[in-house]
């Protein structure tokens, strides 16, 4: 069992209670999913107005962390229902799939139309990559599991993501009157390792594809 393992499962023991007065008042996994991604749109929109905003920017920067933060503990609880209630199907695991790409692709803009404003162009380039990362690593795994290969291999996974991301814009709100360091570095550097270790997931993963497919041409 790896850490994520461990993680989850402390995790799972916190919300269970939680998630079984959801099923019990009839809140469905595919509603959860939904108000997920409701949840990082505004999120989105608040990192938009950071952008926009003066000397308040940090405040909605913090702001808009938190609202991702929050969001996450969405990702956890429709699986859970899920499960837990009997509603797994096909097409809710589909839907979470898709609105799962929908909420990474808004808060990322989101943080690249915040530092393009702030006059950070090249962290903006940088982010911009960490999105490319972020939906290549879901695609290459959804891909391979399509032509039947199990590929969960690679360390940037979405949960670890969206805490570097959340946690990132979090506390550049906290510590946004620190004058003895730029701020916005509290934000840039989880854009920087997102962007490095997504895209080196997404080929960690083609490799592993590769190895299989070979494997496999070998044995048949």
């Amino acid at each position: 069992m790896n850490y994520r393992d461990y993680l989850q499962k402390a995790i799972y023991n916190v919300i269970d209670p939680l998630v079984k007065g959801m099923i019990k008042v009839g809140i469905t996994p595919n509603f959860i999913t939904t108000t997920g991604l409701v949840l990082n749109i505004v999120g989105a929109a608040v990192f938009i107005y950071a952008g926009l905003a003066g000397e308040s920017s940090f405040f909605y920067i913090g702001l808009g962390g938190g609202i991702v933060l929050f969001a996450g503990l969405f990702d956890m609880l429709d699986g859970r229902v899920a499960r837990v209630g009997g509603m797994v199907s096909r097409f809710g695991a589909f839907y979470d799939s898709v609105l799962d790409r929908y909420s990474e692709l808004f808060s990322l803009f989101g943080i690249v139309f915040l530092l393009i404003q702030k006059g950070y162009f090249w962290s903006s380039i940088v982010t911009f990559v960490a999105l490319i990362g972020s939906i290549m690593v879901s695609y290459v795994r959804a891909r391979a599991e399509g032509l039947g290969i199990e590929c969960k291999v690679g360390f940037m996974q979405r949960p670890e993501r969206v805490v570097l991301t959340s946690l990132g814009a979090l506390f550049c709100g906290i510590f946004g009157y620190v004058k003895t360091f730029d701020p916005m570095c509290i934000l840039i550097v989880p854009m920087w390792l997102i962007a490095i270790f997504a895209n080196l997931t997404a080929f960690v993963r083609i490799r592993h594809c590769y190895v299989i497919f070979k494997r496999q041409e070998r044995e048949g």
